[in-house]
């Protein structure tokens, strides 16, 4: 008897399980959908890239359209590859500036294998095999020797663009695999009712290229697939919990059997070689490699940026690859609408300046926003 009294009052008025179901059903309200959504590590970021990405479509005709999205990618997408390879790092506490030289470099170690005879695939993963090397190197000074990431790395970004320029004496070369080749084919076409057949030039790459940045969406595609990858790595792996725990607590984590030392180098290395991949995607979309170091140093401050504004802390212990890529498509949006707006170039340095302090502002008022309401919870 006190069972049979004790289940209506815990089903609710409505009584039994259908009342709960209904109960279930009931969507949430939109204030409900926005503190969830703020409540994520990313959330505050992603409330901003929507907001942003509203103020152009207004303003902008053309900013929701195929092709301006074919625009944004070039921009979004290697973004998304660095930061990925640099939250790694900075979950440690630690930072790579190294990348940019990668960047750079991977283009034309590619381009010597290649014109030593070494073939468009082979010469692509011993190009990305030296970089990974180079990341090792950092790795190690790092966590063996004790050197400050920060001055390793700033060493490593000055000494590899300085070799890269001394590899290709400064000049342009034409990327391998990257020629566009013309196919003549016979085009149907029909006039004043008579079909009639004419020549048609198409051009075209190849399938090396079409795979590996060539292709319109070929590094969107690499993007997003090495992104869900590490965010799983991160997530649901040995090598992501230690990292976190690393970057919460290295003499904690050491004593509990943690390898710090092949951590910290591992994540080094996949930061090098992420950023000696993307490097050689460029190059590929471009046709042309150039040994221009201006480009690849602005290219890593705003990767790192990236990051940061994706919620990955630069006193490590926290940081997500979905945020690195959210992050990425900010900053992607940012420079496509303001590009769009016909905001003179002279200012687009200053508004993305501007823009990520106002972000990383949202972000820091939210997290701590979020601590108080957890705390008064």
């Amino acid at each position: 008897m006190a069972s049979a009294t004790h289940e209506p009052t815990a089903g609710g008025p409505q009584g039994g399980p259908q009342g709960s179901a209904h109960e279930r059903r009931a969507l949430p309200s939109g204030r409900a959908i926005l503190e969830r959504m703020i409540a994520l590590r990313e959330g505050s970021i992603i409330v901003v890239t929507i907001i942003v990405a509203i103020y152009f479509s207004a303003n902008t005709s053309t900013f929701f359209t195929g092709n301006n999205f074919k625009t944004l990618l070039p921009y979004f997408a290697p973004l998304a590859i660095l930061g990925a390879g640099e939250v790694f790092v900075m979950i440690l506490g630690e930072i790579d500036l190294s990348i940019g030289a990668m960047y750079m470099f991977a283009p034309i170690v590619f381009y010597k294998f290649d014109t030593a005879g070494m073939g468009l695939v082979v010469s692509l993963i011993l190009a990305l095999v030296v970089c990974t090397a180079v990341g090792a190197i950092n790795g190690a000074f790092v966590s063996i020797l004790g050197v400050s990431s920060f001055v390793t790395t700033l060493g490593m970004l000055f000494g590899f663009e300085g070799l890269s320029l001394i590899l290709s004496h400064g000049t342009p070369v034409a990327t391998p695999g990257a020629q566009v080749h013309s196919t003549t084919v016979q085009v149907h076409h029909i006039v004043n009712g008579h079909s009639i057949t004419l020549p048609e030039k198409i051009n075209h790459v190849g399938t090396f290229a079409k795979i590996f940045g060539g292709g319109i969406y070929s590094e969107l595609i690499w993007a997003l697939v090495i992104v869900v990858i590490l965010q799983v790595v991160l997530t649901f792996t040995r090598w992501g919990l230690y990292t976190v725990a690393i970057g919460s607590n290295k003499l904690g984590a050491a004593e509990a059997g943690v390898k710090v030392k092949l951590v910290t180098i591992r994540n080094f290395m996949l930061s090098a070689l992420l950023a000696g991949l993307v490097g050689v995607f460029e190059a590929i979309r471009s046709q042309t490699i150039q040994p221009d170091p201006s480009g690849p140093n602005e290219l890593l401050l705003i990767a790192i940026a990236g990051a940061v504004i994706g919620g990955t802390l630069l006193s490590g212990g926290s940081g997500t690859v979905v945020g690195a890529l959210i992050g990425a498509l900010f900053l992607g949006i940012l420079k496509d609408g303001l590009i769009l707006q016909g905001v003179n170039a002279n200012y687009l340095l200053f508004y993305t300046g501007l823009a990520i302090v106002v972000a990383m502002t949202a972000n820091v008022y939210v997290a701590r926003a979020r601590r108080g309401h957890g705390a008064g919870g």
